[in-house]
């Protein structure tokens, strides 16, 4: 058994590990000497890894999806863990158990295979029910289906990942689809196991997780309509347009044209099978980067590009100690004494009026009053 695990890394600390290859840069110094830039990978994690000196004796010797034994010190660099690796050497398939370098389901694979039957044991329509039988019966895509991830990177990014996330969508679509009165709920757990079969044959997982050239030709929504498409010619009493519904919910899964999705949902259940696709990738997603985050004191993450936002450590968040708020004091007040009562001014005289401008009907009225005291106006 491999150890350390990156899980098990502490700060400060010097390694000798076998880790795998997941990707390697070599780069350029400001002096002009070469180092190499790494992510180094078993299957509780991955790491950064910087190899500044010596790098050109060994950065030719090796590539990506190698293993390789790794001698140099782990710290805390920038809020991110780090190994500036000291030697390194590749190693031979042989000397490693590929199960320790691999990410896994924390579910039994089998078990989830005997779960992902009783789906098909409860699909009531004859002919779905048959088609299911026919596809999921066949060595070579049951073995594939069985350890094949859901996707390279974004969610349920691990062996028998994608036999995981389809479960999780049959348990969904039992519970949702009895809300919505009309809904036929074989189509919909049919859709469920086929939406993502292409993705047995689009990616490679034997090594690392990557895409095959068919994969990148085609995409996994063509590759599960064409494998649908040849099975059905062992099932060939399969109603014509039961077969167009079940193929446009494949086609539809990514929701939008801009998603990868050839058609967008035209009726109930492969609207439901949208969302619930995307229900689950995305909860997952949210797990996976809260699990997967380097920076070591934040709450949270980095910035994820398929959430296309940053996540919160919830439960960091609810543990960090709220930080005290500063006490203000009130500003002294200048002390009180005893004074005698101020002298209120005196009020200032009424300033005389100014008299009235001097005109000729005005000189007449008052030397009539004065000539007259009682007569009055």
């Amino acid at each position: 058994m491999k150890s350390p695990y990156v899980a098990d890394l502490e700060p400060n600390q010097v390694i000798t590990s076998v880790f795998l290859v997941l990707s390697k840069d070599i780069r350029q110094k400001k002096s002009g000497e070469p180092y190499l830039s790494m992510m180094l990978g078993d299957r509780t994690g991955d790491v950064e890894a910087k190899m500044w000196d010596n790098a050109s004796e060994v950065m030719h010797t090796f590539d990506r999806d190698d293993f390789v034994r790794v001698k140099g010190l782990y710290q805390i660099f920038q809020n991110r863990p780090q190994i500036t690796v000291h030697k390194m050497i590749r190693i031979d398939d042989g000397e490693v158990e590929f199960a320790d370098f691999f990410p896994a389901s924390k579910r039994n694979p089998d078990e989830m295979w005997a779960e992902l039957q009783a789906h098909i044991r409860d699909v009531g329509n004859p002919h779905l029910r048959k088609l299911l039988e026919v596809i999921f019966e066949d060595p070579r895509i049951a073995a594939a289906y069985k350890i094949a991830p859901a996707a390279k990177v974004v969610h349920h990014a691990y062996l028998s990942g994608l036999l995981e996330h389809v479960l999780s969508i049959c348990q969904l679509a039992k519970l949702t689809a009895p809300h919505y009165p009309g809904t036929d709920l074989d189509l919909l757990l049919a859709g469920a196991m086929l939406h993502d079969i292409g993705k047995i044959d689009e990616l490679t997982y034997h090594r690392g997780f990557g895409y095959s050239s068919d994969g990148q030709l085609l995409g996994h929504i063509t590759m599960g309509v064409r494998l649908v498409e040849d099975k059905l010619r062992q099932v060939p009493d399969f109603p014509e347009k039961l077969r167009n519904l079940l193929e446009h919910m494949i086609l539809s899964h990514h929701g939008e044209l801009e998603f990868g999705s050839p058609k967008a949902p035209m009726f109930p259940e492969a609207l439901l099978l949208h969302h619930l696709d995307n229900l689950d990738s995305k909860m997952d997603c949210m797990r996976a980067a809260v699990e997967k985050d380097r920076q070591i004191e934040s709450c949270w993450t980095t910035y994820n590009s398929a959430l296309d936002r940053v996540v919160l450590k919830k439960l960091r968040y609810l543990e960090e100690e709220p930080a005290p708020r500063p006490v203000r004091s009130a500003p002294p007040q200048p002390e009180r004494t005893q004074a005698a009562p101020a002298q209120r001014p005196p009020a200032p005289s009424p300033a005389p009026r100014p008299a009235a401008p001097a005109s000729v009907f005005g000189d007449k009225l008052r030397q009539a009053l004065q000539a007259d005291p009682d007569k009055t106006l």
